[in-house]
């Protein structure tokens, strides 16, 4: 593959890595409890890994053709946004002075940021739409190892952004307890539109 390519895939990747949306609410929710940031924008990078695995190994096109298949998927991962953001609405973030030790474990954190971004159809049908479209078939490289090279390059771009914004709202709002409580409001409520978004495109 050339760099060329690359670069293209990279800037059209950045333009969805730069829009806010349910992970972005989820590293600035890990800013404001302290010290989670890493392990919830890993667990949201280990999603990104399965969805580019599963296109890079044919699946992903199979999977696109079962809409009952789609359809459970986004039902799961929009109910799991929805239970989130309630979760947030009811109980925002109020960071204290020691406050990190008592934010939940890393284990936990990590694991709700896969399910965050491996339920979350969208993230599947960018990587089956996008994927294929910057590979070259003439290319000494297979196609399967050309879509993995491109899905970490969104990997890395997302793990940049993520990081800035989770440990940019840590150091923000940290010594600002009232609008901390704004923001994890502000979150909860973009997680529960983004489910209720989902719904609606999958039902009506």
């Amino acid at each position: 593959m050339s760099l060329s390519m690359f670069a293209a895939f990279w800037a059209v990747s950045a333009l969805f890595v730069i829009t806010p949306g349910a992970d972005w609410a989820y590293a600035i929710s890990a800013g404001i409890k302290g010290r989670r940031v890493v392990p919830a924008v890993a667990g949201m990078l280990s999603g990104h890994l399965v969805a580019t695995l599963i296109v890079a190994a044919g699946v992903g096109s199979v999977i696109a053709g079962a809409p009952s298949v789609l359809t459970v998927l986004t039902v799961a991962g929009a109910g799991y946004l929805l239970l989130l953001g309630i979760g947030m609405l009811r109980h925002p973030s109020a960071p204290a002075a020691g406050q990190s030790d008592d934010a939940g474990s890393r284990l936990k954190w990590a694991l709700k940021g896969f399910c965050i971004s491996g339920l979350n159809p969208k993230v599947f049908l960018l990587f089956l739409a996008l994927l294929p479209q910057f590979t070259d078939v003439h290319a000494a490289w297979p196609l399967s190892l050309q879509m993995i090279a491109l899905g970490l390059v969104h990997m890395i771009s997302c793990g940049v952004v993520y990081l800035l914004v989770g440990y940019g709202s840590g150091t923000v709002l940290r010594t600002r307890p009232r609008a901390a409580q704004n923001v994890s409001r502000i979150s909860g409520g973009l997680m529960i539109l983004i489910a209720v978004l989902l719904l609606a495109d999958q039902f009506i």
